[in-house]
């Protein structure tokens, strides 16, 4: 058994591989490549999953991470910022896009119960999906990544509230006695989080983070914990997974946990999108091919001008609407759910099934370029909604940049403790990196900006963008993490100053050799003598060469 699940699970990671090789060839979206593993090795082609449900909890636990990492990320003020326009949007665009996909239901010949339902499945959009392709852009955190993860978390209670109802429907309970059921354990469980993110969390968080493996199990478990204390209560996984991380959120080590979780988490969604993969049956195409390119258009274009016209009228300029409603021109899990739901207790034919699953294909793949190239788009295209656009934009909607610091001390004690004045007297932004929680309590006593991470991890500098930084000071004496550092900053092609630490002399010309401009050594050069030299060579690369080569 375990030989032949060891088996399945790598021939489908070596087509995955495979295919993924052959997209980032061609600059095509991994996630499309993961989708179409998952059709070949599925039931309708090769058949190479034998083990359906051990793949199903894999993908299950992909998931959990990923709404794990996007609640660690979520910040309030954002969230105040955008949750108007997020519940109107979300709102407004199941409702047309219901009504508008029944209507098109009806034009196609189907009857006016399976066109609604049609029309309610189509109307919902895959967070997982949107979220993955945003941050792979780096466009999480812009006003229409915030606004469309708004809109889409409404969307995702709005289909449960509709499972719900045809759950109801299915068990003869009425809807009213399980949404009060589900109000009154609301009640109960949103002031014990809230008491255990304030109280109990802190003083745990302190301690763990002593060590980094500590920190990062613990993460783990806190995931774990809560989302199964809420599915035990009668909620999703999803939604207890994203809770676990807001939680953690306000937390000043909410990055690194991050950074560690994120190999983790990309595993784990990588047999999430084969395995919808797998459950995309090729059977039925030639029998629904008509109705599902009608359906799959109405999806890809419809769904976007709509989104952008809603957003129009609530005020946004017309790039903001139609780059959030490129994250809505596919269909979700919800999608199937509802329509299968629909099946089980007789409403639909399976046939339905059959049109969901081409429309599935059709929009998962196709809105993958359209999220990827949206602002080019919309560029292209611009001419035609100069009409819609106004003379004044909202004071939101101007573009967020992300101004990195100019300078990054890495490692505070001692030699850093030594740099710091000589540092601020640069005038220039800074930030102090350190993963002593003593050390940045006590940098934030002192009003100074500070970042708790492990300077050795890729993913925390991806997280703080370190190759932006024009002055890179390491004072941690430790040959790896200098060394992990310049691979970075080089794969980077990084052109700034980088000071790393090591403890003896070959060590520094492998170093040399890696990048760096400058190496301490600390035995011999202290940490006085060198604010010294960095108060006089500053930022500028070329004195701090000129002074290596006098060396």
């Amino acid at each position: 058994m375990l030989e032949e699940l060891f088996f399945e699970i790598g021939v489908v990671l070596i087509i995955a591989a495979a295919l993924s090789m052959i997209a980032y060839r061609f600059r095509q979206p991994l996630i499309v490549a993961y989708i179409i593993t998952g059709v070949v090795a599925g039931p309708s082609l090769l058949a190479l999953t034998d083990s359906p449900e051990i793949f199903d909890v894999m993908s299950q636990i992909g998931v959990a991470f990923l709404l794990f990492t996007v609640g660690l990320g979520l910040n309030w003020r954002n969230i105040k910022d955008v949750g108007g326009i997020a519940l109107a949007t979300g709102v407004g665009q199941v409702l047309f896009t219901s009504v508008a996909g029944f209507l098109v239901g009806i034009l196609l010949g189907f009857d006016p119960l399976t066109s609604g339902y049609l029309g309610v499945a189509f109307a919902f959009s895959s967070t997982i999906i949107i979220i993955k392709l945003l941050m792979d852009k780096e466009d999480l955190d812009t006003l229409y990544g915030r606004i469309s993860i708004g809109f889409l978390l409404v969307q995702d209670f709005i289909a449960m509230l509709i499972l719900l109802g045809l759950s109801s429907v299915g068990t003869g309970a009425s809807l009213q006695t399980v949404l009060v059921t589900i109000l009154l354990k609301a009640v109960v469980l949103i002031p014990i989080f809230w008491i255990v993110s304030t109280k109990l969390l802190p003083p745990t968080l302190k301690y763990v983070a002593k060590s980094q493996e500590l920190l990062f199990i613990f993460a783990i478990a806190w995931c774990f914990l809560v989302a199964g204390i809420l599915v035990y209560v009668g909620f999703g996984v999803e939604l207890g997974a994203l809770i676990a991380g807001i939680t953690l959120s306000s937390s000043v080590y909410y990055r690194e946990i991050n950074a560690r979780i994120r190999p983790l988490r990309d595993f784990f969604l990588v047999i999430f999108f084969i395995v919808l993969g797998t459950r995309l049956g090729l059977e039925s195409f030639s029998t629904t091919i008509i109705p599902s390119i009608l359906f799959s258009l109405f999806i890809l274009i419809g769904n976007p001008l709509l989104v952008m016209f809603i957003m129009r009228s609530l005020g946004y300029h017309p790039r903001t609407g139609f780059l959030c409603g490129t994250t809505v021109a596919q269909i979700s899990e919800f999608s199937f759910i509802v329509i299968i739901v629909g099946i089980s207790i007789g409403h639909l034919n399976e046939s339905v099934l059959a049109v969901a699953t081409a429309v599935g294909i059709i929009t998962i793949t196709a809105s993958s370029y359209l999220i990827e190239h949206n602002e080019r788009i919309f560029q292209k295209i611009q001419g035609l909604f100069r009409w819609l656009e106004p003379h004044t934009a909202l004071p939101s909607e101007f573009k967020i940049e992300h101004k990195p610091v100019k300078i990054l001390l890495f490692g505070f004690h001692r030699t850093g403790e030594e740099l710091l004045p000589a540092i601020k007297m640069m005038k220039q932004s800074y930030e102090v990196v350190d993963f002593d929680p003593v050390t940045l309590r006590e940098l934030a006593e002192l009003g100074e900006p500070s970042i708790y991470g492990d300077v050795g991890d890729e993913n925390f500098l991806e997280e703080i963008k370190a190759d932006k930084a024009r002055l890179i000071i390491s004072t941690i004496p430790d040959f790896v993490i200098s060394t992990s550092l310049l691979t970075f900053l080089k794969s980077r092609s990084y052109a700034g100053v980088i000071v790393v630490s090591v403890h003896s002399q070959e060590e520094a010309q492998y170093c040399y050799e890696l990048g760096a401009t400058y190496v301490i050594i600390p035995p011999v050069l202290s940490g006085k003598k060198f604010s010294e030299i960095l108060s006089k060579t500053k930022t500028a690369k070329r004195s701090w060469q000129a002074m290596v080569k006098n060396l």
